[in-house]
């Protein structure tokens, strides 16, 4: 048996989720692209509401795909600072770092809910749909990146953060 394979069977059950989900958007993506392009060259013509569809398909994308990324740890990371500091200074630094994520994400959850309640009497412009629909991609991911954040900080970084990992 394979690496792999046995990779995606550890994979928790969201994850796996979360990742259909993305290929599903994607591939509704590049359908919806893909026959307006041709519509457009060879027709001169297009569907107008596929741009709007591609559009929201797309902000859902990157949401999932920036909280997956963050849940198995593999968004960038720069390490100028704390590959030249002591444990000590390298844990306060990680401490200081998620502290400030966690606020972040907090203004973000605040921000996207006063969102979401606004999109809801507002609607898009070709198919009508609340644009609470557009917005609530940015409060998912504002909480699921929170839960990222909350798990690290239960953990204590009992894992020295980035000290493997210099690029040089």
């Amino acid at each position: 048996m394979s690496s792999e394979s046995s990779a995606v069977r550890h994979k928790p059950r969201l994850q796996r989720i979360a990742e259909a989900l993305m290929v599903l958007a994607l591939a509704g993506m590049v359908i919806a692209v893909f026959i307006n392009v041709v519509l457009r060259y060879v027709f001169h013509t297009s569907i107008v509401s596929y741009e709007e569809i591609s559009r929201l398909l797309f902000v859902w994308l990157v949401a999932i795909g920036a909280i997956v990324a963050a849940f198995e740890g593999s968004h960038l990371g720069f390490d100028l600072v704390t590959s030249r500091v002591g444990p000590g200074a390298r844990k306060a630094l990680f401490w200081l770092s998620q502290l400030l994520v966690l606020l972040c994400m907090g203004l973000l959850v605040w921000g996207s809910w006063a969102q979401v309640q606004a999109g809801l009497n507002s609607y898009s412009t070709v198919l009508g749909y609340p644009l609470a629909l557009g917005a609530g991609a940015t409060l998912l991911l504002a909480v699921g990146l929170l839960a990222v954040v909350l798990r690290d900080l239960r953990r204590g970084a009992a894992a020295e953060p980035l000290a493997e990992s210099t690029v040089e």
